[in-house]
């Protein structure tokens, strides 16, 4: 069975996506950047917005395809306190961020990447 054989294809669902990868942002307080990484079209990746906490430290207008930048305020405090990624965007790209061997901050587009284990 072709994967077209119930209405459009696999390629012709991908090409209309403009938002199938979902990248957010975060710091911890000992300044450290994670980055979190989700492909709307793999059936188990999952990522979780808010934190448990007071329900009122929410950020509520999350929208698929929609950019958010302002998790920090002008101070540098975060302004929902439940925002597990202070800034993300979303984006068709399929990027790898890594630091390379002499400390760069790099992004591979549309290319795989394997992440070292460990420390």
């Amino acid at each position: 069975m072709s994967d077209g054989s119930l209405g459009q294809s696999l390629s012709d669902m991908v090409n209309q996506t403009d938002t199938r990868y979902f990248y957010g942002l975060r710091r911890t307080t000992e300044g450290e950047l994670f980055i979190g990484k989700v492909d709307q079209l793999k059936s188990h990746d999952s990522i979780a917005i808010n934190g448990e906490g007071d329900p009122a430290e929410n950020y509520e207008d999350f929208q698929q395809g929609e950019d958010f930048l302002e998790g920090r305020d002008v101070n540098h405090k975060r302004v929902y306190l439940n925002l597990n990624y202070e800034q993300f965007r979303w984006d068709n790209r399929n990027i790898s961020y890594y630091i390379d061997d002499s400390g760069n901050l790099v992004a591979r587009i549309n290319e795989d990447y394997t992440y070292p284990t460990g420390v």
